[in-house]
């Protein structure tokens, strides 16, 4: 419980997503080994910029592609116009235009796992919505900047119609 309370969360807006067609770097994750996301991150930030058919600098992190035993797949990207010339080197995946709950967290990244169990643990059970089976993402705006808490971080749940 104390951990719900010192998340500094607004109520969700709700918003219908568009395509977004994603690439990047990807791994695969565990609830036990989500603090080495950040590494991926620290391996991706090199690439922007550089990636083929990049729309802007608007950043993803796109959690998909669960296996049914725990671990999903973790793909920090950016958003592009088409596969077309993609490297191998990079993941992709297409995000299907789906309703979502759309959070904003504030403050530091390491506060990031509360924002989500609040989402997971209190906000869904309680809303009387249920999670789509798409895949969740984060999203980072063009000025986000990590270190200093600046720009805006939204968490994007996929709903049920």
């Amino acid at each position: 419980m104390d951990e719900q309370t010192r998340v500094e969360t607004a109520e969700p807006r709700f918003e219908n997503g568009h395509f977004l067609l994603i690439a990047g770097l990807g791994g695969r994750f565990t609830t036990e080994t989500t603090h080495k996301i950040p590494e991926l991150w620290e391996r991706f930030i090199p690439h922007l910029g550089k990636i083929p058919g990049q729309k802007n600098e608007v950043t993803y992190g796109i959690c998909c592609n669960p296996d049914g035993k725990g671990s999903f797949e973790y793909i920090a990207g950016v958003e592009i116009s088409k596969l077309d010339d993609l490297p191998e080197k990079y993941r992709w995946i297409e995000v299907q235009p789906q309703h979502y709950a759309v959070f904003q967290h504030k403050g530091s990244l390491d506060d990031l796992p509360r924002t989500f169990h609040y989402i997971w643990k209190t906000w869904l059970p309680q809303s009387g919505h249920e999670a789509a089976d798409a895949p969740e993402f984060e999203r980072y705006s063009e000025d986000y900047n990590p270190k200093l808490h600046t720009g805006v971080l939204e968490i994007w749940l996929p709903l049920k119609a």
